[in-house]
């Protein structure tokens, strides 16, 4: 590749780095919160090495020490590397949601050995995989009777009765993703990747606090909600500013 051509591939990129992190939340679309700062580092390192490759040819022109032409020649297949380049700075790549749930691996739900009492505040808000561990693992059935409160995007059950409530969750990036979800029965399913606040009561199917029991809710209400701002985790819901 020409050397202008790799200095304006590496200042596109850099630039588009540096406006997906710190001008937007579109970031959260491929990694961790936490990788951020490494984001906003690659960018500027990026944006950098293309403006100090311009100035470096801008004074061998000045001085007369190159050619005047390049006898290198370009692939065609060199444009591609543009492409996601200018991705990030005009078509940033959709939210994962309901087609990617469905088919993605579902989250493995860590054994808990002990479990401390549940606050009395009614309804009970819970991340979804708290609300799995309550169902399957604690013994004392805490769970049984109580209204709570989860937060996820609407993912379709197929000919099955009911639909999904789902969160997909990180580990380090979109590439590691996986889903957590709890089957929620009762009342017309809302349209795919809607966000919702579902309240419900644990639908009884196993025994509770076994892993015969299905991390099921039998919905009471169901109110759609703005997509929070950590959306590719399992945390209680932080809402846009």
């Amino acid at each position: 590749m020409k050397r202008p051509l790799q200095t304006l591939l590496l200042t596109l990129t850099g630039t588009g780095l540096l406006h997906t992190a710190l001008l937007t939340d579109t970031y959260l679309r491929y990694v961790k919160a936490g990788l951020r700062p490494a984001l906003i580092v690659s960018g500027a390192v990026l944006l950098l090495l293309g403006l100090a490759g311009a100035l470096t040819r801008d004074r061998q022109h000045t001085a007369g020490t190159g050619h005047g032409h390049d006898h290198t020649g370009m692939p065609r297949v060199a444009w591609l590397l543009f492409l996601p380049a200018l991705s990030l700075l005009l078509l940033p790549p959709p939210a994962l949601g309901a087609y990617t749930a469905a088919r993605a691996d579902t989250k493995p739900v860590a054994v808990q050995k002990g479990f401390g009492p549940l606050p009395a505040t009614s309804p009970l808000p819970l991340t979804l995989t708290d609300f799995t561990k309550r169902v399957q693992q604690d013994r004392g059935r805490a769970i049984e009777h109580r209204t709570v409160r989860l937060t996820g995007f609407v993912t379709p059950a197929g000919r099955d009765a009911g639909w999904y409530l789902t969160r997909i969750v990180f580990s380090c990036c979109a590439a590691d993703s996986q889903t957590v979800k709890v089957r929620v029965y009762g009342g017309e399913a809302p349209p795919a990747d809607t966000w919702v606040e579902v309240m419900g009561t644990w639908h009884p199917r196993g025994t509770l606090g076994t892993r015969t029991a299905e991390a099921a809710l039998d919905a009471r209400g169901v109110r759609p909600v703005a997509q929070p701002v950590n959306a590719y985790t399992d945390d209680l819901p932080l809402t846009p500013s």
